[in-house]
């Protein structure tokens, strides 16, 4: 079967099979009222992890090199996926937002798949483009445009969490890569108004940007989330209330399944649970930076770093939003939340690292070399 990377694929595997028992933890009752049967989300969640193991098992030997010539054609698709779910028949609405493509039984997340689409076409164009991405018309600009297309899209379903992720992957790749940090700067300066004008412009957002400042105020509407996710990690204590034993997940806490996992995971497993979970996805952006330092190949090296970077950022968010630290958004934790899209995209994208890093493409003269005028973070290995 050839190389495979048993320090990454560890803490795959086991946040993969922690979030099985805890989806079902988590789910069992609301499933049993909404379908009659408290295995539903269990069964789903299972079967999305087979797929996904395949889905990594396909892309560790699938040679990373080939999504050259497919960025192109993987963005352009990606954009229509995008489109397809303002089309009727086609989108599904939930909570107000229209963000799935419903396909039979079977409902799709197209934003999952236009993050990896957008780090595998960043990937590709920064090595191209090479010592040019100083230049602002050539570094800095197209870019931009590119996550423009694909955050009007994503603004019109609503799905906020996705655009700052989105955002937040382009300015790491494109720091990476080499494009100025005059450029990179005035641009984040130039959102803020943007993204103020955005939060004030509907009142629910209002409150909820309240909300965040002091939860405790708005108990019974929008700081009902952070509220209960709290109190469920202050019950958890040490050692956690034991699996399947959490109060907060009976009709307290919005989707204890997905989005608040992490909060049902504070209080069934307690502070050695989390302590748990926070090593293992450090042991996956260890082995992903590693990878990129090590690799050769410069549109390898990229690619680690965005579906790295990627994973982190939509780690931190999340916990951060379950902890009270950031206003409250609907994202995933990877891996372990009950998604079938996200777990299969996040799988591929292991198998694509575990590509990477296998021998023949690690070494020890290069990885990201420093690019452009600036030479912004150099993982050069040797100097």
């Amino acid at each position: 079967m050839g190389y495979y990377d048993v320090k990454l694929m560890f803490p795959v595997l086991m946040l993969t099979a922690i979030g099985i028992i805890m989806v079902y933890s988590a789910s069992s009752v609301l499933a049993f009222k909404k379908f009659g049967t408290d295995y539903f989300f269990l069964k789903k969640q299972a079967l999305f992890a087979i797929a996904g193991l395949l889905a990594l098992v396909g892309f560790r030997h699938f040679p990373y090199k080939y999504f050259k010539i497919m960025a192109y054609p993987l963005l352009i698709f990606a954009i229509i996926l995008l489109g397809a779910i303002f089309i009727p028949g086609l989108g599904y609405s939930a909570g107000g937002s229209a963000r799935w493509l419903r396909f039979g039984g079977f409902t799709v997340q197209p934003s999952e798949f236009a993050r990896l689409s957008m780090i595998i076409y960043l990937s590709y164009s920064i090595e191209k483009k090479g010592e040019n991405l100083s230049n602002f018309y050539i570094g800095f600009l197209p870019h931009v445009i590119v996550l423009g297309i694909f955050t009007a899209l994503l603004f019109l379903q609503p799905d906020f969490g996705s655009v700052v992720i989105l955002a937040a992957i382009t300015w790491v790749m494109l720091f990476v890569g080499g494009v100025r940090i005059l450029h990179l700067i005035p641009s984040v300066l130039l959102l803020l108004p943007f993204a103020y004008i955005y939060m004030v412009s509907a009142e629910y957002r209002v409150k909820r940007l309240m909300s965040f400042w002091d939860p405790w105020q708005y108990p019974a509407d929008e700081g009902y989330q952070i509220v209960h996710s709290l109190m469920a990690f202050g019950t958890g204590g040490i050692w956690g209330a034991g699996i399947g034993k959490g109060y907060q997940k009976l009709y307290y806490l919005p989707e204890p399944h997905t989005d608040f996992i992490f909060s049902v995971i504070g209080e069934e497993l307690g502070l050695l649970g989390v302590l748990i979970i926070l090593v293992m996805y450090a042991l996956i952006l260890w082995r992903g930076i590693k990878i990129a330092k090590n690799t050769d190949d410069n549109f390898g090296a990229f690619l680690a770093t965005g579906i790295t970077s990627a994973i982190g950022i939509q780690v931190c968010i999340n916990m951060g939003v379950t902890l009270g630290i950031l206003p409250t958004k609907g994202l995933t934790l990877p891996f372990l939340s009950y998604g079938g899209t996200s777990l299969l995209v996040n799988m591929a994208s292991i198998g694509i690292l575990m590509n990477i890093g296998k021998p023949g493409t690690r070494g020890h003269e290069s990885g990201v070399r420093s690019q452009g005028s600036t030479g912004n973070w150099k993982l050069a290995t040797g100097n």
